[in-house]
């Protein structure tokens, strides 16, 4: 797993020459309608087990949450099971929010 900053996903979504990163979204439901990055799939962290076949095994994953903690242990499950390139968003929304996106609302 690789870690990956806010502004490294920014320059990766801008790159229009770079395949789009599946964008995964851990938090609970209640969290992505209050705020989410552009793009991103909500799969509550509970819930992915069993639904680890809607994720791609052949591209680029970047794991999100609040801080970087839930979608680091998603990450760790990730490649337990057999996924090769995720990525785990350092800082999550919060520091998206802080660093990237100041519109996106803060909880």
């Amino acid at each position: 797993m690789q870690q990956l900053s806010p502004d490294g996903l920014k320059r990766w979504l801008a790159d229009g020459g770079r395949a789009t990163p599946f964008l995964l979204d851990v938090r609970e439901p209640w969290e992505y309608a209050h705020c989410h990055i552009d793009g991103a799939r909500s799969m509550p962290m509970g819930t992915l087990s069993s639904r680890l076949d809607a994720v791609p095994k052949d591209q680029d994953i970047v794991v999100i949450c609040h801080h970087g903690a839930r979608s680091q242990q998603v990450a760790i499950l990730l490649e337990r099971s057999g996924f090769g390139r995720v990525h785990n968003l350092q800082g999550g929304v919060h520091a998206w929010s802080l660093q990237v996106d100041p519109s996106m609302p803060r909880y």
